[in-house]
Order: structure tokens, then C-alpha cells, then sequence
């Protein structure tokens, strides 16, 4: 009896201990140099006034070696005060990769490690960044790379790393081969693909090289391939690399496509409350693909629609789910269910990444806002309208959860590039060349603000500009636009006249409702026409000075899926110019229609219709220098100003005009060749229209044209280029087959 009482008075001994613990009335910290005690007792968030118990130091202990200051810690209470003992970590006071000069490797690798200079030295990390150098060097195709790690201990308790780097020779893809139940030939597979066969004509490319992140798209790029061509249960079995010789391998892709599937029934279930007239696309979508051959696109394209159904209904806070079912003879049943979810709000949105660009800047440029509901699609086109303004390099949409499950956190990175840009341009004709020279800076200050100016050269025109664009001026929604102009057109010798315009334009623009903007615009100039004996008669009776203030006005419905790269969508603008105080009274009158879809994989089909015309609202001819001429983007393969009505072996322009382009833009026709995109054109147009005189010579001939068109943003700037022969022209006319445009940044 007396041995279990004992027992149990030592036991409540230590419970009441371990229960309520200690009160300490000071710390104590020896070990530490470097780390100060104010630094240890915040990471190890100790407080005096808590009472100290065994839980209570071990969370200490946890927290303080969590740090990565300390090799080692204890704990001990005595004498109501705790002592903190610690060895500290030495510092990495240096890095040395041996064997890697080029900066383009040096510098990724350098950013990726664990451990960097000033850090706490940990040798378990050391030996995971000497995994990392390897992986590095192998994605950047050496293969064959090794490095071993020296750790030189200093006195000052630092260390320097030092990692002696053997790269070997690039691994190199001798041949691409496809085995297996592959159904397509080997050429239609690899341009498919991402990796490329090694050839002399691909040196600049690296993606001849062996990289296993490289094969992995690879292997996305070609299961995607065969499911939108039907086969739905396609597997790439197996990709590997066989071994030749030192830097050389055969890249082998083991494909099981399986059979051919079709859609067969496809239903779209939505909520009782929910109109069926607003999903009436869906429905005839689904009509369309019945008994079509199975394609994973045209799925990602209905669940795409039925985002944009849900925005312009109002639909705030959907989900679409797909079912599918495989039944007799190779057919698929799909169902997709729409169902309410709950709300979600944008608790904040924080922006990272901007150095140079003001914050007001990149927020102005966002379709949400904090406290607006989420939506995707309203996120997916802030980053491309981003992307769009051409300041950054990379934008990236990060989202978490905020306060609650129904509040989400959005960061938005960006990685600023130069928005500097001086380019020259250059045609070739048969009557001479033009010449052109631009500087444009599309984010002076970081405020989004656009400075551009611009000099044409030909035999006969000079012509510059200067314009600037505030896009949203005082922080408003509304764009504030400058300009000035000046044109000096010397005909005097072959046809007796010279003009000389010199004006400014002062406008703004802004979104009247969704996706439709007006730009209103008030524009004067004055302008000198002399004439000699050389001059028809015509011409002669425009002799003289005038003064023109117009009012000018743009109606922009813009209906693109992304301002950035567009593939699907279409843009439809009227302008017009009314004479307010003029000494010529011309009205003009403009539209264009701009249509793009995705034609196939890989391949954007566009089509645009241009028209424009000038008439007198007095018994007054339009004056020489007002008439209208084919801009030179409208009629490739002719000179611009060199088309249409000729009085007197002078091209006079015209009253009318209209222009056709089809084109169709491949971004990978060239594989080898990144950042480039290939075009295929045809573009019909004609000028018309004399309204001072009936015998003047005015073909109502349609001209004709067709070429292909590279625009390659390459390492030293934007580089464009374009090729088109005549196909229809009258004997008037004068061609201009090549052109080009250089530029670099800064």
C-alpha cells in the first residue's frame, strides 16, 4: 500500500511537471557568432512569458533547425534559465563551376542550386546540386556530362564549392525512328514532334540535340497527334535512345495506335432554369461531329464555347463535365453535364516581375479586378492582352487559395524584356526601291506609353510621322492619341507639280461596352500645291494653299479570342472623316473585316476585306493629294502609290478602293527555326474612280498577287520578310516583288 501511494505521489510529480512546466526568466545562447540572439529567439519564436515544457521545446528545437543556420542544437533548462546550445552552419563565401564558360549554361545552372553564396552550407544539398548540374548539362544535350564536387573547408567558417565539370560530347540524334502500329508515314510523325534529326542546315538549332524533358513532350505531342486523328485509345508504349557511338543516338518512338473511333451520340444536359436557346451552338456542334471520326480538339473546342456562353449569358459560376462511353463498332457516346458551382471571388491580385513597368500599368491591362468574380476566361485574356502589349517576355497567371475556399489569390509574373525598337525597311521594284526608317518605344517610363516616329523614302515622297499614345490617360480606361505628320511629294519635272502637307491629329479611345470601342479624333493641316506648265489642267486649277480640320471617328467591334497571336475570332471597323473647317470638303468613308480561324493543326487561315472611299460634298474635285492609294500590306507584289489611274504618265490615285488577303500562316513549317512564322498569301485589289475628268485612264482591271511572307523575331530583333509575284495587273502598273523590314531593340 505504502509503495503504490509512493508510486503514484512521483508519478503526479512528473505529470504536474510535464503538464504545466517551467517559467524561465532568462536566455542563454553560446555557440552562436554570427547569428544573433534576437535572430534565434524570432526563428524559434520562443517567449519568456509561456511556460516551458517538453512539447514546448521541442517545437524550439524544430523551428531553429528549419533555419539551415545549425549543424546541431540543445536544449537546457536550469535554473529558470534556458540555455541555447548551437554549432553553426558554415557559410558558402564562394561558387566555381571549372569547365563551363558559356554564360548561357553557367547562369541557369548557378540560378537553379540549393545552396548559393552567403547561404548556410548543408552537405546533404551540396550532393542534390551536384544531381542538378548533371541534369542541366544533359537537358542542354550533354549527355555524357559528369561533375564531381570539392568542398575546401576555410578558417573563417566558410566553405567554397567547387565543382570540376567534364561536359563531353553533345549528344546528338543521329535518326528519328517511329515502330509499332504507327498508321502514319515517318515525315508526317516528325512534324509532329519537337526533336529533329541532325543535319548541317540545323546548327543553330538545339533541338537536334538528346534532352529526356524534349522526349516527353514529344510523347504528349504525338498522343495528342492520333487522338485528333481518331484514334482514342493510342498509347506510346515506350521512347528511348540507342546508343551508336560516342555523341550519337537514334531517337526510337514505340507506337500503338489502335483502332479508329467515332462519335456517335453526343448530349448536353444543363439545368432545368437555364435557356436551351443560349447553348443553341453547342447543340449544332454536336450535329456536326456526329459520325466524325473522334477528335480530342473538337471536345477542348465545345467545353472553350460553352466558357464563352457562360460569360456573355451571365453564367458566372459553371462546370462542364464529360463522360464518355465506348459502345459497338469502334463508336463514342459523349455526355456533357453543366452544373452550378458555388462563387468564387479575387481576394487580391499581386504582381511580381516589374522593375520598369508601373503597377497601374499592368492592372489597367486586367479584366479583373479585387472583389470580382473569378473567371477563367476573363484571366486567360488579361494575360494574353498582356502579352499583347509587347513589354514582357513571359507573363504568368498563378492562383491560390485566399481566405476561404470561395476567395482566390492571383499572382501575375512577368519578366520585362527592352521595348525599345529601330528598324529599316527596304522594297525592290521595277521602277526604283523604297527606303524606311522607325524608332518606337512602347513603354517609355514604365507608364505603358508609346512613342513612335517613322521616315519613308522614295524617288519622288519623303514622308515622316511622330505619334504618341497614352493608353490610359490620367489612369482612366480611355487612350490619349498625338500625332504629327509631314509629306513632301516633288513631281515637278515629269508632271508639273509638287505638294507639301505638313498637319497633327489629337484623339482618344475608349470601350463604349464589351468588346466595342469608339476613337474619336480631331485632325488639321495645311498643305502647299504648285504647279508648273508641265501640269495638266486639271492639276493647274489646284494650285494654292489650303487648310483642313476634319472630324475623324473609328467604330472597333473586336471580337478576336486573343489580341496575341489570334487564331479564332473576327474584327469588323468603320471610320469616317467629316469636314468641319476645310477648303476642300471631301468626306471619307472606310471599313474593314478581319476573320480568323483554325483551319487544321498548325495552321491559321485568315481572310480580310478592305474598302475606302473619298467623294466632294461641294462641285469641288478631291483634291490630288487626298485621293486614295493602295497601301502597300493591302496589293503585295506592286509599288505602293504605283497602281491605279494615270493622268499624264502620273498616278493620280483614285476615289475607290477595295482589297481581298487570304493567307494562310504555318508557325511550324520550320522547325529548325524558333520564334518564326511562315505564311502562304493571295491578295486581290483595284483602285478607281477620276472624279475631274472622264478621259483619264482608269482600268477597272482587278489586280492580283501571291507569295509567302516570314516573320522571325530573331536574337538581334523583329525580322520580316515577304516575296509575291503578279498574278493579274494592267500594263500601267508597276511591281515591287521583295521586301524586308530589320529591326533591334533597345
Amino acid at each position: 500500500m505504502h509503495k503504490t501511494l509512493i508510486k503514484l505521489l512521483i508519478f503526479s510529480f512528473f505529470f504536474f511537471t510535464y503538464a504545466y512546466g517551467e517559467r524561465i526568466n532568462n536566455i542563454e545562447i553560446k555557440g552562436s557568432e554570427r547569428i544573433s540572439k534576437e535572430t534565434i529567439i524570432l526563428f524559434g519564436e520562443i517567449d519568456k512569458n509561456e511556460d516551458f515544457d517538453k512539447n514546448k521545446l521541442n517545437v524550439i528545437l524544430k523551428n531553429l533547425y528549419k533555419t539551415n543556420f545549425f549543424s546541431d542544437i540543445k536544449l537546457e533548462i536550469k535554473d529558470n534559465v534556458l540555455n541555447i546550445y548551437v554549432v553553426e552552419n558554415p557559410i558558402v563565401q564562394s561558387i566555381q563551376l571549372n569547365g563551363i564558360k558559356a554564360k548561357k549554361i553557367k547562369e541557369p545552372i548557378l540560378d537553379s542550386l540549393n545552396l548559393k553564396v552567403n547561404s548556410s552550407f548543408i552537405e546533404f544539398l551540396a550532393k542534390k546540386d551536384n544531381d542538378k548540374i548533371v541534369n542541366i548539362l544533359k537537358s542542354s544535350g550533354y549527355y555524357f556530362a559528369k561533375v564531381k564536387s570539392n568542398i575546401i573547408e576555410n578558417q573563417n567558417n566558410t566553405v567554397t564549392l567547387i565543382y570540376d565539370i567534364d561536359k563531353g560530347k553533345k549528344a546528338k540524334i543521329r535518326k528519328i525512328k517511329f515502330i509499332g502500329d504507327k498508321k502514319f508515314k515517318n515525315r508526317k510523325l516528325l512534324n509532329v514532334i519537337v526533336s529533329e534529326e541532325n543535319k548541317f542546315w540545323k546548327f543553330l538549332s538545339d533541338r537536334k540535340l538528346l534532352n529526356q524533358n524534349r522526349i516527353n513532350l514529344d510523347n504528349r505531342l504525338l498522343e495528342n497527334f492520333y487522338k485528333n486523328k481518331g484514334y482514342y485509345n493510342v498509347k506510346i508504349e515506350n521512347s528511348f535512345a540507342e546508343f551508336l557511338d560516342v555523341g550519337k543516338f537514334d531517337l526510337i518512338f514505340n507506337i500503338n495506335a489502335g483502332d479508329k473511333y467515332y462519335f456517335n451520340n453526343l448530349k448536353l444536359t444543363i439545368p432545368d432554369d437555364y435557356d436551351r436557346k443560349n447553348f443553341s451552338r453547342i447543340d449544332n456542334l454536336f450535329s456536326k461531329l456526329k459520325n466524325k471520326s473522334y477528335s480530342y480538339n473538337s471536345i477542348e473546342k465545345i467545353l472553350d464555347e460553352i466558357e464563352l456562353i457562360a460569360l456573355n449569358s451571365q453564367y458566372e459560376s459553371i462546370n462542364a463535365s464529360v463522360e464518355e462511353n465506348i459502345v459497338e463498332n469502334n463508336k463514342l457516346n459523349f455526355s456533357i453535364f453543366i452544373t452550378e458551382m458555388k462563387k468564387e471571388y479575387v481576394e487580391r491580385i499581386n504582381i511580381f516581375g516589374n522593375d520598369i513597368t508601373r503597377e497601374e500599368v499592368i492592372r489597367n491591362n486586367l479584366k479583373l479586378d479585387e472583389g470580382d468574380t473569378f473567371n477563367d476566361i476573363l484571366l486567360n485574356n488579361s494575360v494574353n492582352d498582356l502579352k499583347a502589349l509587347n513589354f514582357f517576355k513571359e507573363v504568368k497567371a498563378n492562383i491560390s487559395q485566399g481566405k476561404s475556399q470561395e476567395h482566390k489569390i492571383i499572382d501575375i509574373s512577368v519578366v520585362e524584356k527592352p521595348t525599345g525598337e529601330i528598324s529599316a525597311g527596304a522594297g525592290v521594284g521595277t521602277s526604283g526601291g523604297t527606303i524606311g526608317f522607325a524608332v518606337r518605344e512602347n513603354n517609355f517610363l514604365g507608364r505603358g506609353i508609346q512613342f513612335s516616329s517613322s521616315l519613308d523614302l522614295t524617288e519622288e515622297t519623303i514622308r515622316g510621322k511622330f505619334s504618341v499614345v497614352n493608353p490610359n490617360f490620367k489612369g482612366s480606361d480611355q487612350s490619349l492619341i498625338m500625332g504629327i505628320q509631314s509629306s513632301d511629294t516633288d513631281r515637278m519635272t515629269d508632271f508639273g507639280y509638287k505638294t507639301t502637307k505638313t498637319g497633327f491629329n489629337i484623339g482618344t479611345r475608349f470601350e463604349y461596352y464589351e468588346d466595342f470601342f469608339i476613337s474619336p479624333n480631331i485632325s488639321s493641316y495645311y498643305e502647299s500645291l504648285k504647279t508648273s506648265s508641265a501640269a495638266s489642267a486639271n492639276l493647274k486649277k489646284q494650285k494654292g494653299t489650303y487648310f483642313d480640320t476634319d472630324f475623324d471617328y473609328y467604330i472597333d467591334y473586336d471580337k478576336r479570342n486573343q489580341k496575341y497571336q489570334t487564331t479564332e475570332g473576327f474584327r469588323s471597323r468603320f471610320n469616317q472623316s467629316i469636314p468641319m473647317i476645310s477648303d476642300t470638303n471631301a468626306l471619307i468613308n472606310g471599313y474593314e473585316f478581319n476573320y480568323w480561324n483554325e483551319v487544321s493543326d498548325g495552321m491559321i487561315g485568315s481572310l480580310s476585306l478592305f474598302g475606302k472611299s473619298i467623294n466632294s460634298i461641294t462641285s469641288d474635285d478631291v483634291r490630288i493629294s487626298e485621293r486614295l492609294y493602295l497601301p502597300s500590306d493591302k496589293l503585295r507584289g506592286f509599288e505602293r502609290g504605283k497602281v491605279g489611274p494615270i493622268d499624264s504618265n502620273d498616278y493620280v490615285g483614285g476615289n475607290y478602293l477595295s482589297s481581298l488577303n487570304i493567307a494562310a500562316t504555318l508557325p511550324k513549317a520550320i522547325p529548325s527555326v524558333q520564334n518564326a512564322d511562315f505564311s502562304v498569301f493571295f491578295d486581290a485589289a483595284n483602285v478607281w474612280g477620276v472624279d475631274y475628268s472622264s478621259t483619264i485612264d482608269d482600268s477597272n482591271k482587278i489586280r492580283t498577287s501571291a507569295g509567302i511572307a516570314i516573320d522571325w523575331y530573331t536574337p538581334v530583333g523583329p525580322l520580316s520578310f515577304s516575296y509575291a509575284g503578279a498574278l493579274t495587273k494592267a500594263t500601267t502598273d508597276k511591281t515591287e516583288s521583295f521586301r524586308f523590314n530589320l529591326g533591334t531593340t533597345f
